[in-house]
């Protein structure tokens, strides 16, 4: 199948239940290539389960999600995850892995050659903001919350993927740091011209970070808009998302 509209995620009719109960529920959207798509909404209405479905951690009962064109049933469930970036709140690392071993973890997987792995490894934590002179022998342990995900960041980014999925990875920080780091991350997104979807329940977040936002209520789509279109919709859920923050 052809992609001649640069759509890198697309979700078709798309419905996921565990037993009888439905947690998703028509789900219908595209990410263009070069935008941060975020999934917005509370705590149950089926953000994570939406992004975990692009990655094939789990499979639609009916519709189709594509990825580059391909139907998430035809890519290899490995290769599909490792050509896609994935991050997690506190980063998701390997707690016996140094910060190196960590960042090269999927490199090394696909058999890169040591000396281009090494390379990439420190390129990736300069550019992340951690001297990988000072960094790459340190273990998650000895690292702050932040300095945790910026190493998540450089994991998700060492195999260049086109795409980046990112489950409120900034959700456990403090206030000042968690800011920082969204700025950063947008700049960092834009320059390497990285597609990502961004899970949240942060309408701030949402504002500061996403391209579009996609508000997710009850396993259901209520909205998919622009942030300035959001601000201007009449639709009661927004107006008391947009309440919250006065």
């Amino acid at each position: 199948m052809d992609n001649p509209q640069n759509i890198i995620v697309e979700f078709r009719s798309v419905d996921f239940s565990v037993g009888q109960t439905k947690i998703l529920e028509n789900i219908n959207f595209s990410v263009f290539a070069g935008e941060i798509m975020i999934l917005l909404g509370e705590s149950g209405c089926g953000k994570t389960t939406t992004l975990k479905l692009i990655n094939r951690l789990i499979e639609p009962t009916s519709g189709a999600i594509f990825v580059e064109g391909r139907s998430t049933i035809d890519w290899d469930p490995i290769k599909l995850r490792r050509s896609t970036g994935y991050v997690l709140q506190e980063g998701g690392l390997f707690p016996h892995f140094s910060v190196a071993e960590n960042v090269a973890l999927v490199p090394e997987l696909e058999k890169w050659d040591s000396c281009k792995v090494n390379e990439r490894v420190g390129e990736l934590l300069d550019l992340v903001g951690l001297d990988h002179k000072k960094f790459s022998r340190r273990f998650p342990a000895e690292l702050s919350g932040g300095q945790r995900q910026r190493v998540g960041v450089a994991r998700a980014l060492a195999a260049d993927p086109d795409l980046l999925l990112l489950d409120e990875p900034f959700g456990a920080l403090d206030a000042i740091t968690r800011t920082n780091l969204q700025k950063e991350f947008a700049g960092l997104v834009k320059r390497l011209g990285k597609t990502a979807v961004f899970v949240t329940h942060d309408l701030h977040e949402a504002f500061i970070l996403g391209t579009r936002i996609c508000l997710m209520d009850k396993g259901t789509i209520a909205l998919i808009a622009t942030p300035d279109e959001f601000k201007k919709s009449e639709l009661p859920l927004v107006r008391e998302y947009l309440e919250t923050i006065g």
